[in-house]
């Protein structure tokens, strides 16, 4: 999509009672011309909430032009300090770049940044508590989220998901305990938040475990236009063929607005119920079917 494309497909969505909009990937930041998009998007009335999440590797230099452009809110995935493990789960950059950009980020005024990590039991689970301490040097919260068998994740197996109550125990234990918060929690929001014993505020994500299909109010649009209603439907809308085949204003919402009163995706709830469960897609239909692979739809 152009940026054009992105900004009305937004504000459709804005003028039919969206308030937060958050841009994903993959990697944002490689968008070239990525600030631009920002602010078209923070001009929209009644947005609230703008949002960015990225793996941090080029957020230092790019902190301040997005802040400057009206971004909000910045979130930051990290599964793991290590160097050469980073290099392994993402091809490129290393933890040394995103505490650079945790700095920048900092630096720049942004406030309410998130840190997130996947939770993998061979990969990161011994890493957790130093996630913990970097996230509590820079005054951010960590939030930890199980794994998930979504459309990419090839070597996904039960065996390697912490649960969310694992996470909180093994925290618990290394940090003297954790307790529960739950004032002013957003029913719709992801996270449990819970305070461990020396003050750290964390969030867990047991998205696989005790999924929220029924307070989900998410959606996701792809770059190339395509709108999904679930993380794990096997099919969207095209809605680049829909702009560029000359629908109006009117037409877009009318989809919007009929595609989300008619959904049914449950994809999570579904999954927990699957015998033998493992990945959710072979690798002979990601390769066949892009639109599968998480990283394209938006985490």
């Amino acid at each position: 999509l152009t940026f054009d494309e992105v900004e009305r497909v937004a504000r459709a969505f804005v003028e039919l009672g969206v308030r937060k909009i958050r841009l994903t990937g993959g990697e944002p930041l490689l968008r070239p011309g990525l600030p631009d998009l920002v602010a078209r998007l923070a001009r929209l009335p009644g947005l609230a909430d703008l949002a960015l999440t990225t793996n941090g590797t080029r957020l230092a230099e790019a902190a301040e032009p997005l802040r400057a452009a009206g971004l909000h809110r910045l979130t930051i995935s990290l599964d793991t300090l290590d160097d050469a493990a980073m290099r392994a789960l993402t091809r490129h950059g290393s933890p040394v770049d995103v505490r650079a950009g945790l700095a920048a980020a900092a630096a720049a005024g942004f406030v309410g940044t998130k840190l997130n990590t996947v939770v993998m039991r061979d990969t990161n689970l011994d890493q957790l508590e130093g996630i913990v301490r970097l996230a509590a040097a820079h005054r951010i919260e960590p939030r930890f989220i199980e794994y998930m068998d979504v459309g990419g994740a090839l070597e996904w197996e039960p065996g390697q998901v912490v649960p969310g109550a694992e996470i909180i125990a093994h925290l618990a234990t290394a940090f003297g305990g954790a307790e529960r918060l739950s004032r002013g929690e957003d029913p719709h929001a992801p996270a449990r938040r819970w305070r461990l014993g020396d003050g750290t505020v964390i969030g867990v994500v047991t998205s696989t475990t005790e999924p929220f299909c029924g307070a989900c109010d998410r959606s996701r649009l792809t770059a190339d236009g395509t709108w999904f209603r679930c993380l794990y439907a096997p099919s969207g809308t095209d809605l680049r063929a829909l702009l560029r085949g000359g629908a109006d204003d009117v037409a877009l919402r009318r989809v919007l607005r009929q595609g989300w009163a008619t959904r049914e995706d449950r994809g999570a709830e579904l999954r927990v119920g699957v015998p033998d469960r493992g990945a959710l897609v072979p690798l002979t239909r990601l390769r066949a079917d892009p639109h599968l692979e998480m990283h394209v739809r938006g985490g």
